[in-house]
């Protein structure tokens, strides 16, 4: 396993993050154990979750996570722990967003869930437009004084949005946040016009969700004609529309001898900023096929042909001024 920076943080994490949504969803917590131990021998140290994964209540992802901690073994230790808040856990008001009073119950509640005393990365899951940036700031500065946390990230932040946390953030003396999660994939490119340009102004570890883009980039043509895999609703209608690009897709990856999931994130791994792609196996065995894509090299002549298929974005306002 290969190790970066966080952004321009000191933070070392692995190339790949393993996420937790399957969790009590499509995974059983006999399996969601195998899945992080299979993680850890694999040397990923990164792991990500959020208070609002989990059925049937909210919750639930973070309990199973607190458990495997408690096994022992340096579990804990060994990972750098991402976790998220900001959706609604009840149903009374200030039980969601970005509130001082809410940031610091979602906290104890997700340390208690998690069975630690701090988080190693705590993002916000969306931005809270009605809660200023001086007040989330500074329970954010309260939580890493009582050490309750070390780092701040957002997700699905626009590009300004991120500019604005930082302002804030620089007119506390404050770091801000050192991460952004977004969804990002060879067929989901919107986050190069704005987004992929503020992280590396202001020096933020981009961290791509969803880089298969719900399996289309996982060879989904190939497992549909061998049976394996049938789509329906809105991903066969997204299928069905990028069926040409898909098919040119997995004919450059049957040409480089790759599979089509490893293509797609070993691409994740050449861009700009990207620290690691969010990889969200179902089983043990699934985690085995994303380590490949780490030690994956693709060639500027392949980079290139990547982009036909699937052109992307210049920084705006290039991409639409001139």
């Amino acid at each position: 396993m290969q190790y970066t920076h966080l952004g321009r943080s000191g933070l070392s994490v692995s190339r790949l993050c393993l996420g937790t949504m399957n969790f009590s969803w499509t995974t059983d917590k006999p399996e969601s154990f195998r899945v992080m131990d299979s993680a850890h021998d694999k040397c990923i140290n990164f792991f990500d979750t959020a208070n609002r994964y989990g059925r049937p209540v909210p919750g639930v992802t973070e309990e199973w996570m607190g458990e495997w901690f408690a096994q022992g073994g340096n579990r804990r230790e060994k990972t750098v722990l991402a976790t998220k808040l900001y959706g609604d856990m009840g149903e009374w008001p200030n039980e969601g967003k970005l509130s001082a009073l809410n940031i610091r119950r979602a906290l104890d509640a997700s340390l208690k869930r998690l069975k630690t005393d701090y988080i190693d990365l705590y993002q916000f899951h969306h931005i809270d437009r009605a809660t200023p940036w001086d007040e989330i700031w500074q329970a954010m500065e309260v939580a890493v004084a009582q050490g309750k946390i070390l780092y701040a990230g957002s997700s699905n932040f626009a590009g300004w949005h991120i500019a604005k946390a930082q302002a804030a953030a620089d007119r506390r003396n404050y770091t801000g946040l050192i991460s952004e999660q977004s969804i990002y994939n060879l067929i989901e490119r919107t986050v190069e016009l704005e987004v992929l340009p503020a992280a590396m102004d202001f020096g933020l570890g981009v961290i791509p969700w969803s880089p298969l883009q719900g399996g289309l980039l996982g060879g989904v043509l190939k497992k549909e004609q061998d049976g394996h895999r049938r789509l329906e609703g809105r991903s066969l209608e997204t299928l069905n529309r990028l069926r040409p690009q898909i098919e040119q897709y997995e004919a450059l990856c049957f040409e480089l001898s790759a599979q089509p999931g490893d293509v797609a994130l070993a691409w994740l791994l050449h861009q700009p900023a990207v620290t690691a792609p969010i990889i969200g196996p179902r089983t043990s065995e699934q985690l085995d096929a994303a380590e490949r894509a780490v030690e994956l090299k693709l060639t500027p002549e392949t980079l290139a042909r990547l982009d036909t298929i699937f052109p992307g974005h210049k920084t705006a306002p290039e991409d639409y001024a001139w």
